[in-house]
């Protein structure tokens, strides 16, 4: 007994010298700013003892005098200190070394970069903030690897291409699924007029915090059927506890062509007629023996009709109409943004307006947008939240690229027309002069005399509500509106008679588009960390409704040009309503293990039942699994310094197409079938109750990496995406009434290697950083059941088996023949043996139309580069696609044609073959006779740019400075975007794509299509 009784007393004395030894360790934790961080982990080195911070970013632990230990937060540098009894305050910097980043994952799901094993792109709000780039999607380009965008136009609004890793699909929508803070938003085109518009315009870049590409199938399983184009997460800024902080940034300037295109004076215009005329009917190389009366023809009936008899002036006056369809766009815009809170209350909002000038004539957008996110602590287990952003996106209109009244078209008009009508002094075409002139329609006068405005109201809107209901387990459930009210209104006045014959009196249309698209979320959310397990967990469900309403009226016959509105035309010529829907109810599940911070494995799937599938297919079950190995946390690689981390990962997962219209597994019938006055119906469309998603089944293996103290990360990845039940238009018996009906039947398939590299180049006062992403991807259809898909211009796309979606099949182009200047083609006939028959001929008949090109790149890349040096920094930026081509037949059939026409020539027309002997790839020139201005390969030429995409110079206010001014920061900066492109490209710009037959068959198609701008801007940043 009294030896036990001395074990405890001895056991007490050794328990109070412990305690005596330790203190009590007191302090708070704070970012740069001096706002305070929550949850930060507080821990004795090299154990798992600890504690994390409260709400105000304070913590308290017993620890030994002298111990080390170690501050961490996510997204923030760890910082040592030792223990003592003082209380501290420690301020930790934000990480950038791109192993530490928070990267989103949907449905409330976060992990640090290093945890992942599926593949996800991040890009930082910071990173396309104050871009002269109205939308998102445009902002993404050269960012992501793996992420083609081309921003296909000029034109202000337009729809952006986006893919990622390829095409997944033929004949449905291939463009990625958007989700705005857990909210699918409406993405498609809805004008009636011109090229497709992007509704992501309306969506203000500036109020981004970051951007998710979730690439892989295990990344986007999650969201199952609308996932194998990928999904981009866009998380919106919220607020932090702290000082409130006001930030002001104003920019302008203004927006040119990046390229005009050099076009023959009046002098080489006449030179090259006439000389065409000469040969008109030639096939031998030598001068016709009488050519005087084609010759006669154009200068009475050609060149002096139209320009006004001007074309015998001495000397000969050249009008530059591509001058006249060009403007200095001018560019502004304000950002106010006001971000603070308490620890139970965070907001931020933020106010946008924006004017831009296109850089064609006729061509403005002008944005207002306004965002408010409040979060609430309302106690210790409820949070809840509301996000809501106002916007109003006007835009006035272009027509699309193959209009006659598409601006750009004016360069085909011969260069002695004048701008205006000698007898009238009005614009050239315009009545009471002779409308007949110019050669064609003065697009001009739609310019002048007409207008279609496109008026957008938008509302994105999202409440959440978070309950801890156990010490590990959270409920949140969510619900989001997006809705989209738009007008579309034109009217042409008697002007454009010529345009459109229906105008002779003016006429008026007016449209109206209406969606209203809900979604809710409901999710249980469990994280348990025990000892070496780390385990978390989603398990959810998700319902979206969306409901789109149409209407349009047109009138004609106004009593005069003052009276624009439908209401007062004479006659109502046209009008129609309409309404469509869908709806998706959906299943999920997550699971995320990490097993002594070296194994990690995940798993997840998705259960979706819509609306748009067949009765029999109507749900489809979508899974993923990953898996990653962190190497370098293993005892045999302590010894290795250099290699700071090393990690493996690998995934497998099936993801669905699910955009593929609202009805297509219907057998639907059409009101259009009355016959004298009755009406009547009639079945259009023939049912098909099997129909389902097209299926994406992707591979994905990849290597994390950091080298020398994470000075130096990058990813490897490779990847196998393999698509099946595409859907096609397959023929069927006419005995049923049909020729076609849609069926899951094709195959495609793409692979691919990603590398992405980031070094911190210098570290001191004068800091380099490098970011470079590189992506190569091969794709190709492997099955369409031997159907031949056609599209774009001349139906020069095709989609053929072995080959990737679009490529260019036509003719191949021999050049041209020195004896006699016709133009060349090779045969390409298989002939009995097997081979090829290369040998040329000029019938253009005796030609095979063979594969000469592709629209889609071989490889992507982007490269940025960030400097700073005290108060100054610096960003360049450059992107680039290598490896594709594009069709310029479109425009050159008529104005690279050897004078096919009258219409104006590229200036490299003057290359043409003259005489025998001459060796040149122009033939001669032969008035109204094809000679090589057929489609061919002539026409397809490389597409590849290297783009100084961005470039910005900046310089920041010092502290003294900015004492004086009562303010946190001011920087102004210059700026400037599309600055120079490298490229063998002969039109504008080889980022293009007609919008008259854009589709995912016919892309790379260059069409009169108007070019990047070049944007030159300055600005000014100030924070309060």
């Amino acid at each position: 007994m009294q030896k036990r009784l001395l074990q405890l007393v001895c056991l007490l004395l050794v328990s109070c010298i412990t305690w005596a030894q330790n203190v009590t360790v007191t302090g708070k934790v704070t970012d740069e700013a001096g706002n305070p961080l929550a949850s930060a982990s507080v821990q004795i080195k090299k154990t798992r003892s600890g504690t994390t911070t409260d709400a105000q970013g304070n913590f308290s632990l017993s620890a030994a005098p002298g111990t080390v230990l170690v501050v961490s937060a996510v997204g923030y540098e760890a910082k040592e200190f030792s223990a003592s009894a003082n209380r501290v305050t420690l301020s930790l910097a934000a990480d950038t070394r791109s192993l530490s980043e928070v990267v989103v994952t949907g449905f409330g799901g976060a992990q640090i970069k290093k945890d992942l094993t599926g593949n996800i792109a991040r890009v930082k709000g910071k990173d396309i903030e104050f871009m002269p780039t109205p939308s998102v999607d445009a902002a993404l380009q050269g960012k992501a690897a793996g992420v083609f965008v081309n921003s296909q136009s000029g034109k202000l609004g337009q729809a952006v291409t986006v893919r990622v890793r390829g095409n997944s699909s033929i004949s449905a929508n291939s463009q990625p699924l958007y989700v705005l803070d857990g909210i699918p938003i409406t993405t498609n085109d809805q004008s009636s007029y011109g090229g497709d518009m992007n509704p992501l315009t309306d969506i203000n870049p500036n109020d981004i915090e970051s951007i998710e590409v979730l690439k892989d199938a295990s990344a986007g399983a999650i969201y199952g059927s609308r996932a194998a184009n990928g999904v981009v997460l866009i998380t919106t800024k919220r607020g932090k506890a702290g000082k409130t902080s006001v930030s002001f940034n104003f920019q302008t300037g203004y927006s040119e062509a990046t390229k005009r295109l050099d076009m023959l004076n009046s002098e080489e215009y006449a030179e090259l007629i006439l000389e065409g005329a000469a040969y008109r009917d030639n096939l031998s190389g030598t001068p016709l023996t009488s050519p005087s009366s084609w010759t006669t023809y154009v200068k009475e009936d050609v060149m002096n009709y139209y320009s006004y008899g001007q074309w015998a002036t001495d000397p000969l006056k050249t009008y530059d109409w591509q001058d006249a369809v060009f403007q200095k766009g001018p560019y502004r815009q304000a950002d106010l943004q006001i971000r603070g809170g308490s620890a139970n209350t965070k907001f931020f909002s933020s106010f946008q307006h924006l004017e831009q000038t296109g850089t064609i004539i006729g061509n403005d957008l002008i944005r207002s947008t306004g965002r408010l996110n409040i979060d609430q602590k309302a106690n210790e287990w409820l949070d809840l939240g509301v996000s809501l952003s106002l916007s109003r996106t006007y835009n006035r209109r272009l027509p699309d690229d193959n209009a006659f009244s598409n601006p750009l078209q004016a360069i085909a008009l011969m260069p002695m027309t004048p701008f205006l009508d000698p007898s009238t002094g009005l614009d050239a075409g315009t009545p009471p002069g002779d409308v007949n002139i110019p050669l064609y329609y003065n697009p001009l006068l739609t310019v002048k005399y007409g207008k279609f405005t496109q008026d957008v109201y938008r509302t994105f809107g999202n409440t959440y509500l978070k309950a801890k209901i156990a010490p590990n387990l959270t409920f949140q459930t969510e619900f989001g509106l997006d809705f989209l009210s738009q007008n579309e209104e034109g009217y042409f006045q008697s002007q454009t008679v010529r345009n459109q014959t229906r105008a002779a009196r003016g006429i008026g249309s007016n449209s109206g588009t209406f969606i209203t698209n809900y979604n809710t979320n409901s999710y249980f959310s469990y994280n348990k960390v025990s000892g070496a397990h780390n385990l978390n967990a989603t398990l959810g469900m998700q319902y979206q409704q969306s409901q789109a309403k149409y209407n349009f009226t047109e009138g004609t016959d106004f009593p005069s040009n003052s009276y624009q509105k439908i209401a007062s035309a004479a006659t109502k010529s046209g009008g129609s309503s309409s309404q469509t829907d869908f709806r998706f109810l959906s299943y999920f599940l997550r699971a995320n293990y990490i097993l002594k911070e070296n194994y990690i494995l995940s798993a997840s799937g998705r259960i979706d039942a819509s609306s748009r599938f067949g009765k029999n297919a109507r749900q489809g079950f979508f899974p993923a699994v990953s898996a990653g190995w962190v190497i370098s946390n293993e005892g045999f690689m302590s010894k290795l310094n250099t290699i700071s981390f090393l990690k493996l990962r690998t995934s497998y997962g099936i993801v669905g197409n699910a955009e593929i219209g609202n009805f297509p597994q219907l057998g639907l019938f059409a009101g259009d079938a009355g016959y004298a006055g009755a009406a009547g119906q009639r079945p259009s469309q023939l049912s098909n109750p099997d129909l389902q998603w097209e299926r994406t089944a992707q591979l994905d293996a990849g290597i994390d990496f950091g080298v020398f103290n994470n000075r130096i990360t990058g990813e490897i990845d490779y990847y196998i995406k393999k698509t099946d039940g595409l859907l096609l238009n397959v023929n069927i018996p006419a005995s049923t009434g049909f020729s076609s009906q849609v069926r899951n039947v094709g195959k495609l398939e793409n692979r691919g290697w990603e590398f992405v590299l980031n070094t911190q180049n210098l570290v001191g006062a004068f800091k380099w950083s490098t970011n470079i992403n590189l992506a190569f991807n091969k794709g190709e259809v492997t099955d369409i059941q031997g159907q031949i898909i056609e599209g774009g211009v001349s139906s020069m796309n095709r989609v053929a088996q072995g080959y990737n979606v679009g490529v260019f099949f036509t003719p191949e182009y021999a050049g041209v023949d020195p004896a006699n200047g016709n133009a060349l083609f090779y045969k390409n006939v298989k002939l009995p043996n097997g081979a090829i028959d290369r040998t040329t001929t000029s019938n253009y008949a005796e030609a095979q139309r063979v594969v000469v090109g592709d629209p889609n790149p071989d490889m992507i890349f982007g490269f940025t580069n960030n400097f700073s040096y005290k108060s100054f920094d610096m960003t360049v930026f450059f992107n680039g696609v290598q490896g594709n081509q594009n069709n310029i037949y479109g425009m050159g059939r008529y104005s690279s044609a050897s004078m096919l026409y009258e219409d104006n020539n590229t200036a490299d027309q003057l290359r043409r073959w003259r005489k025998p002997g001459d060796i040149t790839d122009i033939p001669q020139v032969r008035l109204y006779r094809v000679n090589g201005s057929q489609a061919s390969s002539r026409y397809i030429v490389d597409g590849s740019y290297v783009r100084l995409r961005t470039l910005s110079l900046g310089y920041t206010l010092n502290s003294k400075q900015l004492a004086k001014l009562k303010m946190e920061k001011l920087r102004v900066y210059v700026s400037g975007q599309n600055l120079l492109t490298f490229t063998k490209y002969p039109y504008w710009d080889p980022e293009v794509n007609a919008d008259s037959f854009d589709s995912n068959i016919a892309k790379g198609n260059d069409f009169y299509t108007p070019p990047q701008p070049r944007t030159f801007l300055v600005g000014v940043n100030v924070n309060f």
